[in-house]
């Protein structure tokens, strides 16, 4: 994808901004084709109104162009991922859980703030897996799959280079019901296994309310019983989602990222051990094609710069 300088005759490389917008920080970073960072910025995120919001992304990016040596004429165009429903085609923030920014027409305003035509916008989970694709060097007709366990759960979907999109909302696994910790109710997956989960799930066992997941999984490596049980309960409830979606999809490849997942590996090896009981010998491939993101917490950022390069011309005729 490198461009050719005609008068010159040299190569020239591609640059573009990924941004990962969320409730607590902005990240942001210029990106060149072959998915380097090459400057990362981050700002705190004020969520209290919608402009005060967007505020935080101009901030965010000013600060980026302004610690790099590469001039803004240089840059191709600026990929965001944002939580929640977006209209691609338009260009709106159209519904989040954590951001004033219901129907909020963010590329018209990106444009605008920073003269730059090339603005792409998706949900945040879309772009990060997309990133962990492209690393992923699939046949261009195999299935792939990338969940995120951290403040939620969600995963997209990718194949032949397209995402699965549904009407929407296609990939929210974090809204499957799985059974809840030693109980005969369902619950949603999110709200068994998610980081705040298991936070509440940590303080009810323990009869406190001040402890964290962090903590939790600090008692679980020492050996405590109560965490040993506890995290065995959640693995069981991711396995109940990873399975069903495993049955719908046959997926050849599975990430998982988010802090949960991520910061704490054995959590997916006992998922994978549950899994191994349920799954028939034609489905139990994905057990060796099941891993840990390798990109650390960068994803987003990787893939939104990596969209607006790539795909940015595809989603000017669709929704």
């Amino acid at each position: 994808m490198n461009n050719v300088d005609a008068e010159k005759g040299r190569w020239i490389m591609k640059y573009a901004i990924g941004l990962d917008i969320g409730g607590t920080k902005v990240a942001s970073g210029i990106i060149n084709q072959n998915g380097d960072i090459i400057q990362r910025e981050i700002a705190k995120s004020d969520p209290s109104t919608r402009e005060n919001m967007f505020s935080s992304v101009v901030t965010c990016l000013e600060q980026l162009l302004g610690h790099s040596s590469i001039p803004i004429s240089d840059i191709y165009g600026i990929g965001a991922g944002v939580p929640g429903k977006v209209d691609r085609k338009n260009g709106i923030a159209v519904f989040q859980n954590n951001l004033p920014w219901r129907n909020f027409s963010f590329v018209d305003r990106i444009r605008k703030a920073f003269e730059i035509d090339r603005v792409l916008i998706d949900n945040d989970v879309h772009m990060a897996a997309f990133a962990e694709w492209k690393e992923a060097h699939l046949h261009p007709d195999q299935l792939f799959v990338y969940i995120t366990i951290s403040t939620g759960i969600s995963s997209a979907i990718i194949q032949g280079g397209d995402f699965i999109r549904g009407a929407g909302f296609a990939g929210e696994v974090g809204f499957i019901p799985v059974y809840q910790h030693n109980e005969d109710s369902l619950e949603r997956l999110e709200d068994t296994a998610s980081g705040p989960a298991l936070q509440k799930h940590a303080n009810k066992q323990y009869r406190r309310s001040d402890m964290t997941a962090k903590q939790l999984f600090d008692n679980f490596y020492t050996g405590d019983p109560k965490a040993q049980l506890l995290i065995d309960n959640i693995a069981g409830a991711l396995a109940q989602g990873v399975y069903t979606f495993n049955c719908l999809l046959d997926p050849h490849k599975m990430v998982f990222g988010g802090s949960v997942m991520f910061n704490n590996p054995d959590l997916l090896m006992r998922v994978k051990s549950k899994l191994d009981y349920w799954l028939m010998e034609e489905q139990k491939h994905i057990l060796n094609n099941m891993e840990l993101s390798h990109m650390g917490n960068e994803q987003g950022i990787i893939g939104a710069g990596r969209s607006v390069m790539e795909i940015e011309g595809k989603v000017q005729g669709s929704a």
